[in-house]
């Protein structure tokens, strides 16, 4: 079987910088046949017969149900597991915990706090195992950004997206998405809150001049030629900022001003929660320009087409 056909089975997804271009096309391209099925009232059951294990450290929204409905909707079974209840609290081994589970499951989603848990979850397991978000990447998220920035836009190459403020594990997988992709990035954030330096350099190994990828302290010239605004909390999940860190991202608000500076047809998102007036302002959320609701919605079919083919 060919490579194409073959797709991603059998393989982990832990970060962006883990698909190739032309098989990032090929997820991108499925998600949209999968939603316009579903908008259409067409059922698959691709997924027929296939159970699909969901771990959460951390608490979720838009993860879980993305995933138990995209599981539900290709004809599969998922099993939430909480670890409280798991024998990872009485102290058995991420890599054992993989192992039995791989008897029972077809593929495993962890959403947890280091990277290097969802790595020996990976290295134990002999199914595919799925990162829906570490401190370090959020790979799942940025699948469904790409997937909004090419409904907007009709395409990846050529495009611009800046984004504002922390750079957190959003930031790391927008920089490798982006720089995959094709696309220029430019991320904006105050000194001492840079992605992560290891992801940069990767980000910049895979634009190889094709794109550009940059980080700045100036907001207003990440934004200047941008198509896409994007911004994320400030503090993230589990993390704890004082008042004064949130005054020096005040800058970086996603809002009116700095959305004007960007090109008259560029768009604002946020991968949510959002903290209305800090990170982002009403007016820009539920503004005509905003592509944030779409972009919620995309995360079930982007992870629909990413299980499709890890599952073959």
């Amino acid at each position: 079987m060919d490579v194409k056909a073959r797709g991603l089975r059998g393989r982990d997804f832990l970060s962006m910088s883990d698909i190739t271009l032309s098989e990032l096309d090929q997820l991108l391209d499925r998600a949209d046949e999968l939603k316009r099925d579903h908008r259409a009232g067409r059922l698959r059951q691709s997924l027929r017969g296939k159970g699909v294990g969901l771990i959460f450290r951390k608490p979720s929204t838009r993860t879980r149900l993305s995933f138990e409905m995209g599981v539900f909707l290709l004809g599969g079974h998922s099993a939430v597991l909480n670890p409280s209840e798991m024998q990872l609290g009485r102290g058995e081994t991420v890599e054992d915990t993989g192992r039995v589970l791989s008897r029972y499951l077809d593929a495993l989603m962890i959403r947890t706090f280091e990277q290097e848990e969802a790595e020996r979850l990976a290295h134990g397991a002999e199914i595919p195992v799925i990162n829906g978000l570490t401190d370090l990447e959020h790979p799942c998220q940025v699948l469904a950004d790409l997937q909004t920035v090419r409904e907007r836009f009709g395409g990846l190459q050529g495009i611009k997206l800046a984004y504002l403020g922390d750079g957190n594990n959003v930031a790391n997988s927008l920089l490798l998405g982006c720089a995959l992709a094709g696309m220029d990035i430019s991320v904006a954030c105050p000194p001492g809150s840079e992605p992560d330096e290891g992801i940069l350099k990767r980000a910049r190994g895979l634009a190889r001049g094709r794109c550009k990828v940059e980080v700045t302290a100036d907001p207003r010239r990440a934004v200047k030629g941008s198509h896409v605004l994007y911004t994320d909390v400030w503090v993230s999940m589990g993390q704890s900022k004082t008042a004064g860190y949130r005054r020096k991202m005040r800058p970086y608000q996603l809002n009116d001003e700095l959305l004007s500076a960007a090109l008259p047809e560029a768009v604002a998102m946020h991968c949510l929660p959002a903290h209305r007036g800090e990170e982002i302002t009403d007016e820009v959320l539920d503004g005509e320009r905003s592509a944030v609701w779409d972009q919620a919605e995309n995360r079930m079919y982007a992870q629909m087409a990413l299980m499709e083919s890890l599952m073959g």
